[in-house]
Formats: structure tokens, C-alpha cells, sequence
């Protein structure tokens, strides 16, 4: 399985990413040098949103979509998906 998911910093701001691995890879982004360049200057970074996908071309179609989107839809399907 895939995951898609949006990471909230510290700093308030959104980063979308997949991975097999959703806890593994939230803890690279909080703690390591392997976590996304963009993430190691906003710690701790907190898990606000992921779907699971079948498959890693489903997976990266989902990100690319939800890259596109501006900040608010974004907290759309975030706030959606908590409720």
C-alpha cells in the first residue's frame, strides 16, 4: 500500500508527500536528515491528513493533484477527512 499525506509544521505551513511507510517516514521528517529539505527547517512537523492508494502511480497522481490545489481547498479535505 501507498500513502498520500499532508504534513502541518511548525511554522503552519502544508507539505504533501507519499511513502509505503506513513510512521517511518513522519518520523524521518521530524528527525533525520532523510525527511524532505523542506520540512528540516520547520520541526516538528505533525500528521494532519493520509489515504492509502494501491498503487505508487495512483499514489503520485493523488500528490500532484493536491500540490495544485491552494492552501484553503487543501484545509478543506484535511478538516473533511478529521471530521
Amino acid at each position: 500500500m501507498w500513502h498520500v499525506y499532508i504534513l502541518k509544521c511548525a511554522d503552519k505551513t502544508l507539505y504533501t508527500g507519499i511513502t509505503t511507510d506513513i510512521k517511518r517516514r513522519t518520523e524521518e521528517h521530524n528527525s533525520s536528515v532523510l525527511g524532505a529539505k523542506y520540512t528540516r527547517n520547520r520541526r516538528p512537523v505533525i500528521l494532519v491528513y493520509s489515504r492509502r492508494y494501491k498503487s505508487r502511480s495512483a499514489a503520485a497522481r493523488e500528490e500532484w493533484r493536491l500540490k495544485q490545489l491552494p492552501r484553503v481547498e487543501k484545509l478543506k479535505i484535511i478538516n473533511h477527512k478529521n471530521k
